[in-house]
């Protein structure tokens, strides 16, 4: 048998839980480059995803902790989708994907890794990017270090 080594996933796996909410604590840091954070507006941040499905996958975030959509203002969901807009945009100008997968999972249930925090996932599809590996291998191939595809993406917001 072949053998494919990942060892970023590594960290993923090994990492322990941390107490309170990422999407909370990262923006309050002063190190938006350390914590992958591309845009900051009033009411919601560009934040890529540190184990993504694909290279440029990118999520928005309010600031404020809510967990579904409906506990948004008025405010908040138009910007929010309005950054969901701008990533794709971005992603093409970028990384000239074939499609993109939009979403929001709201409750553990629905696949929210982080369920207590509503965000939104923008992930650049490409022609082929689905393969056999995540079926038999349980391995998704990232093409791209998360420090190139920020070099790539920092400023372009």
């Amino acid at each position: 048998m072949e053998q494919l080594w990942a060892p970023w996933r590594i960290k993923y796996i090994e990492i322990a839980k941390q107490e309170g909410c990422i999407l909370c604590d990262k923006p309050r840091e002063d190190n938006d480059e350390l914590n992958y954070i591309l845009y900051r507006g009033q009411k919601n941040f560009i934040i890529m995803n540190s184990y993504p499905y694909n290279a440029g996958h990118l999520m928005v975030a309010p600031y404020r902790h809510v967990a579904a959509l409906d506990e948004l203002t008025d405010d908040e969901l138009r910007e929010h989708f309005a950054l969901a807009s701008r990533c794709v945009r971005v992603l093409r100008q970028a990384f000239r994907p074939d499609g993109f997968n939009i979403g929001v999972n709201m409750g553990r249930v629905a696949g929210a890794g982080i369920d207590k925090h509503i965000h939104s996932h923008i992930v650049p599809r490409w022609l082929g990017d689905s393969n056999f590996m995540p079926v038999t291998a349980d391995t998704k191939v990232i093409n791209e270090a998360l420090a190139e595809t920020y070099q790539k993406l920092n400023g372009r917001f």
